[in-house]
């Protein structure tokens, strides 16, 4: 099935289900997709072997100068945006000046907005960098992504690269006590001949024991919405999601539910 790629640094705004009025970094190559996942849902396709002679990262000072020439630009509008939100080809956190770029968007972000919020969506897989966690705890929504606590499941759904185990992972998401997001993707179908399914109580029931030893602000669940790179897979329908956030509810954990 089609993906996308996003094509400059700074994209938007966008009117994103998640996060209001959205103004998107990508720290990732422009039109080439960079991460330790390899997720088979991925709305940006697979990711490519990382080569960074042909495909270099952009420099901290070209972000800068691209965030405040879009903000100064939104300010003379008067049109605020809700977020600034770290996405884009892959996962952000690679960026080896990540903790440089989140301080400057701070900055940015309190000369034009101050009420903006600055937004990060990780897979939590360079968490154990000091200083990505501590660039991460600064911010105002550090979204965490654990799709299942099963370590078969989330090698199928997450094909991950990196070295780090799944509980290496869970581990350091417990150490922001609290300063942190979950989003959870639910979905079922095929992929080759091992089915798929993070729906069932075999996954639910330990993912929400983890829920409750990490204690997050709140859970975000939401279903595939986009193409993805695997045929096979399923949307599940909005009751079964409104199912699994009433028990996430029922642990004293609140969540915010996309459909």
């Amino acid at each position: 099935m089609s993906t996308f790629l996003f094509d400059d640094i700074v994209f938007g705004p966008v009117n994103s289900r998640r996060f209001g009025i959205s103004l998107g970094v990508n720290l990732l190559p422009v039109g080439y997709k960079f991460c330790t996942f390899n997720c088979i849902y991925c709305e940006c396709g697979w990711t490519f072997k990382a080569d960074s002679q042909k495909h270099p990262l952009p420099k901290p000072e070209e972000i800068y100068n691209r965030l405040n020439d879009v903000l100064d630009k939104m300010k003379k509008q008067d049109k605020a945006p809700d977020n600034i939100t770290f996405a884009g080809n892959g996962e952000p956190t690679i960026h080896p000046h990540f903790a440089e770029i989140i301080d400057d968007t701070i900055s940015l972000r309190d000369k034009y907005f101050p009420t903006t919020e600055i937004t990060v969506l990780s897979n939590s897989t360079m968490l154990h960098k000091s200083s990505v966690f501590d660039a991460l705890n600064k911010i105002e929504n550090n979204v965490l992504k654990i799709d299942s606590v099963i370590e078969k499941t989330y090698r199928l759904l997450n094909q991950p690269y990196a070295k780090t185990s799944l509980k290496t992972i869970i581990d350091n998401i417990k150490r922001f006590n609290g300063n942190q997001v979950i989003q959870t993707l639910f979905i079922r179908g095929k992929y080759g001949e091992k089915v798929i399914d993070n729906t069932t109580d075999e996954e639910i029931n330990p993912w929400l024991k983890v829920l409750k030893e990490i204690n997050p602000k709140y859970v975000m669940l939401y279903p595939i919405e986009r193409d993805t790179p695997v045929s096979g897979l399923e949307k599940i329908s909005k009751n079964e999601l409104d199912k699994i956030s009433k028990l996430v509810e029922a642990i004293g954990i609140k969540t915010k539910t996309y459909y």
